[in-house]
């Protein structure tokens, strides 16, 4: 392991890993010399991603996490001191965003556990990790969207962008709560980014109007500022950087990955 790796001897507790983002981050962070504490509701996704990282199991470790439950956001904090001695950073993957429709169509019990999820979720996992981040201090890094700020026009997302950008507005004060520790408290702010999810978006909407996929595809890049989307290893990217000491004076800030209707 060499001393110049971005997260050299660091540990980062990584939330809602899959087949997509949350993947792409923990692959980063093994990159990048850290050890990666995985933890999702789905055990063969954190079973499939540990063994594809890291095959020995030297530099990763799992267990089956759900964010809405404070007990288990405890055990995965727990498993982070356990087997590598504490936590330097958190970044939370783990997200409902499958709930689609705007306020007219609203059923609010869908809502409300859209909100428990991502931000009550998350703010437990950020407590639960409070105790081993004061120690050295070190890094939080969330999730946010793009469409908490500019709503898609292509699909309503409204509960999801109302949890997200309560999300970032906690962001805020959570930076000058923390502060004092050495712990910083930033968001990656994707809009549309090319994995699982939106190959699937794209698949469906072009098999749905009968029109090649490139023309769906088109739609959205046009309204980047970057022609292209970018994808989930480049927002994986953006939050591995702020995870790690390269971004020690970084704290209450969006970062913001290849903004589309945002800057329109």
């Amino acid at each position: 392991m060499g001393t110049d790796e971005l997260l050299a001897g660091r540990t980062v507790i990584v939330s809602g890993v899959g087949a997509g983002l949350g993947h792409q981050v923990a692959a980063a962070v093994v990159r990048d010399g850290g050890n990666a504490v995985l933890g999702a509701r789905t055990e063969a996704n954190l079973a499939k991603t540990a063994a594809e990282l890291d095959p020995e199991g030297a530099r990763t470790a799992y267990r089956v996490t759900d964010i809405g439950d404070e007990a288990q956001c405890a055990a995965l904090a727990a498993l982070a001191r356990e087997r590598f001695g504490g936590v330097d950073a958190v970044i939370h993957v783990a997200a409902w965003d499958s709930c689609f429709g705007g306020l007219e169509d609203a059923d609010f019990e869908t809502w409300r556990r859209v909100v428990d999820v991502n931000l009550l979720g998350t703010l437990r996992m950020t407590r639960a990790c409070l105790p081993a981040l004061k120690e050295h201090g070190g890094s939080v890094v969330f999730i946010g969207t793009q469409s908490a700020v500019a709503a898609p026009s292509q699909v309503r997302q409204a509960a999801y962008a109302a949890s997200k950008g309560a999300l970032t507005s906690a962001m805020y004060s959570l930076a000058r709560e923390l502060g004092p520790y050495r712990i910083r408290v930033n968001t990656v702010l994707p809009g549309w980014m090319w994995g699982p999810p939106v190959r699937t978006y794209v698949q469906y909407t072009a098999h749905a109007e009968g029109v090649p996929e490139g023309e769906v595809l088109a739609r959205l890049t046009e309204r980047m500022v970057l022609p292209e989307l970018a994808t989930d290893g480049d927002v994986a990217e953006a939050a591995v950087f702020l995870a790690s000491d390269r971004a020690r004076a970084i704290t209450g800030q969006q970062l913001l990955v290849n903004a589309g209707e945002v800057m329109r």
